[in-house]
């Protein structure tokens, strides 16, 4: 299958692209570069030479489509999709700071549902109606039960990010059943870390990064004092919140395995494509510094701060729909987590360099 991919020049953009030509599909990228760097897509291709093409005699040369393309541009999506032909879009486009999206409602709604309507009716024009959505744990609010499977009523959420989730996914619902040539596929996933084995590609975030491993990364390299600790008087076994970390390479396979929901003849073409995509396992925030160290041999100070508000105590799924029905289920474990989060990050201690544009 040809692949459009938004987003792809980000972290589970990055790493979707290589499990996606892993597996015999290509892709084309469109990016507007907003949170992302086009340095990702070149260590994408050279990966993929190394993994697929140095095994061919031929030598294979990756070089994967890049257009430097907002999705609000209606104009650049028409000229995209008449240079290519798709059979299915992979949408990860949009803004995604839980806490910017708070200081900046409008931008958030502007661009990830404005962004995503455009998108939407420039695909239909060009009869491409199959797209999985980059959804989030986050559309359950303060989930009914634990752990959340996909029957789960989705709750009021705590965040206009959040928010934007909860609301295309029900956009997509709404054209899907308007509409059954449409295939929709909502993946919602819960907490990705980790970096490529390779430590080539990994979570590059801009200024002070919003989620933990990051975080944890940038205090171990010397680059931020201490790791604050948002709360340790939660009903968990130590205090601290608890959440389902997921390795960004299993994630990316998901996503690779969510394609055979297209196929006419998949076995559960009636059934609501929705997924967890997380390992079913709840780690607390000093689990994970705890393992890190543990693995790493790397420090990591901390302090205890207050709680933030929204935050909830206990969230992580069973992903057991996702095993039954696509036949994925995620390998990667604790260790391997830190110890790739580490290796991208002695490896990048700055990220990605600045560079000249694809």
């Amino acid at each position: 299958m040809n692949i459009l991919v938004t987003g792809g020049a980000g972290y589970i953009g990055s790493h979707t692209l290589v499990e996606l030509y892993k597996a015999g599909h290509t892709a084309v990228v469109v990016d507007n570069l907003c949170n992302s760097n086009p340095e990702s897509l070149r260590r994408v291709e050279a990966i993929l030479n190394d993994e697929i093409g140095n095994s061919n005699p031929t030598d294979i040369k990756f070089k994967i489509p890049f257009y430097r393309t907002d999705i609000r541009d209606r104009e650049g999506l028409e000229h995209l999709f008449a240079e290519h032909r798709f059979d299915a879009c992979i949408h990860f486009a949009g803004l995604k700071a839980v806490g910017e999206s708070v200081q900046k409602p409008w931008e958030y709604y502007e661009n990830n549902i404005s962004g995503t309507l455009v998108l939407l009716d420039v695909m239909r024009r060009h009869c491409c109606k199959n797209i999985i959505f980059s959804s989030s744990a986050t559309v359950y609010g303060d989930p009914a039960e634990i752990p959340i499977t996909e029957r789960c009523s989705k709750g009021l959420c705590t965040n206009p990010y959040g928010w934007t989730k909860s609301m295309l996914e029900q956009v997509l619902v709404d054209i899907q059943k308007a509409d059954p040539e449409w295939n929709v596929v909502l993946l919602r996933y819960f907490n990705p870390v980790g970096a490529h084995p390779s430590g080539r590609i990994g979570e590059n975030p801009n200024g002070i990064p919003n989620n933990l491993m990051p975080y944890i990364t940038q205090v171990a390299v010397g680059k931020r004092p201490q790791l604050g600790i948002f709360g340790n008087d939660y009903p968990t076994p130590d205090g601290t919140g608890v959440r389902d970390f997921i390795h960004v390479v299993d994630l990316a396979a998901a996503h690779v395995a969510a394609l055979q929901c297209f196929a006419p003849d998949f076995e559960y073409r009636n059934a609501n494509f929705i997924y967890n995509i997380g390992t079913g396992n709840g780690y607390s925030v000093l689990d994970m510094v705890n393992a890190f160290v543990r693995v790493n041999g790397v420090p990591v100070p901390y302090t205890i701060m207050p709680r933030r508000p929204g935050d909830i105590a206990t969230c992580y799924c069973d992903p057991s729909k996702a095993k039954t029905e696509l036949g994925w289920r995620a390998k990667f474990g604790i260790e391997d987590m830190v110890r790739d989060s580490w290796r991208w990050q002695r490896q990048n201690p700055e990220g990605y360099p600045d560079g000249d544009g694809l």
